[in-house]
C-alpha cells in the first residue's frame, strides 16, 4: 500500500513538473538570429547582434509576459548553412521569430521554411528587393538597393557626371543596384559606357579596376556588400583612379560607417546613397550613437546595426499588439503598418509590400576633428521600393 502511495505520489509530481516546464516554456518567446558570424561578411553579423542585444538591454528581456530569449547562429554566409539552422531553430527550439539573414542568398533559403512553419522572418541585413515576396512571413527592417540607387542615379547627371562604368558584386542586390542605377541615369540623359560583376566570394578588384582606368568614365559606381568597400577603396587609390579624374559614386555600403576610418584620405569626397549615417543629425541617432559605442567598446555602428534595432523593435511593438498571445499571423499582422522614429530618420512598414519606407540620403565623405564620417547634404522623403513601385 505503502509502495503504490509513493508511486502515486512521485506520479503526480513528475506530471506538475512536465506541466510546470510546459507552462516556463509558454512563458518563453524565443528570436532565432542566424548571421554570418565568421568568413567575409563577419562585420554584418558582428553589428546586427549589436544592434539587436542593444534594443533588448534598453527595453528589457520581458515583453506583454513573455520572457524574450534569444538564440545565436552562425552560418559563415553559406546559404545551406542558414537553411539547416533554420530548420533545427524551428523544429527542435520552437523558435517565434527568426531574424537575420545577413546576404540575400540565405533569405531566400529561410523563405520557405518560415511559410510552411508560419514563423515569421524579419530579414535584418539582406537587401534585394524580391526578397519580401518569397514569402507572406518576410518583413524587412533593413533597406532595397533599388531605394538607394535611383537616388543617386538622379544626382549624378546634375553634377557634371555624363558618362559611367558600374561596378557590382555579381548576386542579388549587385544585380538590382546595377540595373536601377543604370535605367534611371541613362532616363536621366546620361549614358552607362560598360557594366562590370565581380564575384562575390573572395573577389578581386584590380583587373575590373584596370578595365574601368582605360574606359576614362567620369564616374565610376559601385556596389559592393558591407565590409568589402576598404579593400575596393584600398585598390582604386593604388591605381591612381581619383588622380586621373574618376569620380568613385556607389550606395552607402562603399563606405560603410564601421570601416570608414580605416580606407584614409582617398574616400574624401567620395559620394555615396543610403538611408544611414552615424553622421546622421537627429535626437534619435545621438542616443543610439552614444548607447551603441558604449556597450561595444566604442565600435562605430553601421547601417547594419540599425537594421538589427530597428527590427527587434518590430517584434518587441508586436509582441505587445498581441498581447503575447499571438501566433505566426498575429505577429505579422501587428508589424504590418507599424511607424517609428528610427536612429535613421522616419520609418514605416508597407503594410501590402512588408518592406521598410524609409529617407535616403546623399552623402559626401569628409574630415570632421580628424575622423572621416559620410555627412548627408540632401534628403529623399519617405522612398518605397523601386522594385515595387507597381504593387
Amino acid at each position: 500500500m505503502q509502495k503504490r502511495t509513493f508511486l502515486q505520489t512521485v506520479a503526480t509530481v513528475g506530471l506538475l513538473g512536465a506541466s510546470g516546464l510546459a507552462l516556463a516554456q509558454d512563458n518563453v518567446f524565443k528570436i532565432g538570429l542566424i548571421l554570418p558570424m565568421t568568413g567575409q561578411q563577419a562585420t554584418t553579423g558582428r553589428q546586427v547582434e549589436a544592434g539587436v542585444r542593444l534594443w533588448m538591454a534598453q527595453n528589457g528581456d520581458t515583453v506583454a509576459g513573455k520572457k524574450v530569449q534569444l538564440i545565436v547562429k552562425d552560418d559563415g554566409s553559406v546559404p545551406a548553412n542558414t537553411r539547416r539552422l533554420a530548420q533545427e531553430l524551428v523544429v527542435n527550439d520552437k523558435v517565434n521569430v527568426l531574424a537575420g539573414m545577413g546576404i540575400t542568398p540565405s533569405a531566400l533559403a529561410v523563405a520557405p521554411i518560415a511559410t510552411q512553419s508560419k514563423t515569421p522572418l524579419i530579414v535584418m541585413a539582406a537587401a534585394t528587393s524580391s526578397i519580401t515576396e518569397a514569402s507572406p512571413y518576410i518583413v524587412r527592417s533593413s533597406f532595397t538597393l533599388p531605394q538607394v540607387s535611383v537616388a543617386l542615379a538622379d544626382w549624378a547627371p546634375k553634377n557634371g557626371i555624363k558618362n559611367v562604368v558600374t561596378l557590382v558584386s555579381d548576386y542579388g542586390p549587385g544585380l538590382d543596384a546595377e540595373k536601377f542605377f543604370k535605367e534611371r541615369f541613362q532616363f536621366d540623359g546620361g549614358k552607362v559606357s560598360e557594366s562590370l560583376r565581380v564575384p562575390l566570394m573572395n573577389p578581386d578588384f584590380a583587373p575590373f579596376l584596370q578595365k574601368v582606368r582605360d574606359a576614362k568614365p567620369d564616374a565610376l559606381f559601385v556596389f559592393v556588400p558591407s565590409g568589402a568597400g576598404a579593400a575596393l577603396m584600398k585598390q582604386f587609390a593604388e591605381r591612381g583612379m581619383d588622380k586621373a579624374g574618376i569620380r568613385l559614386i556607389g550606395t552607402g555600403d562603399v563606405t560603410d560607417d564601421d570601416l570608414l576610418n580605416d580606407m584614409g584620405d582617398t574616400a574624401l569626397g567620395v559620394v555615396t546613397s543610403h538611408h544611414y549615417s552615424v553622421d546622421h543629425n537627429s535626437p534619435a541617432n545621438k542616443k543610439f550613437l552614444e548607447a551603441f559605442m558604449k556597450a561595444n567598446k566604442n565600435l562605430r555602428p553601421n547601417f547594419m546595426a540599425v537594421g538589427g534595432y530597428d527590427g527587434t523593435r518590430l517584434v518587441y511593438e508586436a509582441l505587445k499588439k498581441t498581447a503575447g498571445k499571438g501566433g505566426g499571423d498575429a505577429l505579422m499582422a501587428a508589424m504590418k503598418g507599424q511607424i517609428f522614429e528610427s536612429p535613421r530618420g522616419p520609418v514605416f512598414i508597407d503594410a501590402q509590400t512588408r518592406d521598410i519606407v524609409q529617407n535616403v540620403y546623399l552623402r559626401k565623405v569628409e574630415k570632421k576633428n580628424g575622423q572621416l564620417y559620410n555627412v548627408e547634404f540632401d534628403v529623399i522623403k519617405d522612398v518605397k521600393d523601386p522594385g515595387k513601385a507597381k504593387q
